[in-house]
């Protein structure tokens, strides 16, 4: 019985991070910084650009760990 309390646990904070990130890709318009921080990496020639959000992965990246930290520690 024990395992699957720890199932139903896992699967309802994945629920909450689904909904968080849904809400997230909602509202990623009205957040007009996020994509265009200072270190993203933006090329562009004659037919091509190049794009890759360097400074914006990685603040995604420190905000997820820090979440998970938090969840995650008892």
């Amino acid at each position: 019985m024990d395992g699957i309390q720890h199932i139903g646990k896992f699967l309802i904070i994945m629920g909450i991070v689904i909904a968080v990130i849904g809400g997230l890709v909602m509202l990623s318009g009205k957040i007009s910084w996020l994509g265009r921080l200072p270190g993203d990496i933006v090329i562009q020639k004659k037919n091509f650009t190049f794009y890759f959000p360097l400074a914006t992965s990685i603040l995604i990246s420190i905000i997820l760990t820090l979440i998970f930290w938090i969840v995650g520690r008892r």
